[in-house]
């Protein structure tokens, strides 16, 4: 079993939002893979299904950024789940140009309140995460602001654009693991 959780906030008026790129990949995955609609799953929309041979369950939390680690303690299975092989989280990442990729297998929550509820709930940093650059903030924003406001029309087409190899990046993660995801994909 692998999970993947794409963190975003819910509701209309973040769907456009730079904090919520997880969702978009999260989205375009169960696009891609025909898992069909996301149905609700306690405090998360979940959608899953198979690929590449493996069981594979999408998860958005409805709990809002700071509290994603929530949606992921409510999942069944999650105790069993080793998150250094199985867990891969999609997030923004507002210390990377929009457009830039970086997959790593472990690391911190560099500031990022969503990756710390995660690794509250962990009690790790041992798993896999996949930072979609959204930009960074520019001087005399607030960080909360940036994160919260729309791409502009260019920046959005270049993160749609760039959703289909998103969708290559994890299902060579799934298959081959952090590394070779790393190797192929970062940039």
């Amino acid at each position: 079993m692998k999970v993947v959780l794409g963190l975003g906030n819910p509701g209309a008026r973040y769907d456009a939002t730079r904090h919520n790129a997880g969702w978009w990949v999260v989205d375009r995955l169960s696009y891609d893979w025909k898992f069909g609609s996301f149905r609700r799953d306690g405090v998360a929309l979940a959608a899953d299904g198979t690929v590449v041979g493996h069981t594979v369950h999408l998860i958005k939390p409805l709990t809002y950024m700071n509290r994603s680690g929530a949606a992921l303690a409510t999942f069944s299975g999650w105790e069993e789940l080793d998150p250094a092989r199985d867990l891969l989280v999609v997030v923004d990442d507002a210390a990377l140009d929009v457009g830039r990729v970086r997959l790593r297998p472990r690391g911190g929550a560099g500031g990022h309140n969503g990756l710390k509820s995660v690794e509250d709930l962990l009690g790790t940093e041992e798993y896999a995460r996949l930072r979609i650059g959204v930009g960074q903030c520019p001087a005399g924003v607030e960080l909360e602001d940036w994160v919260l406001s729309s791409f502009s029309g260019p920046e959005e087409q270049v993160i749609t654009s760039l959703l289909p190899e998103l969708t290559s990046a994890v299902e060579t993660w799934l298959e081959d693991g952090s590394d070779e995801a790393m190797s192929r994909f970062n940039r």
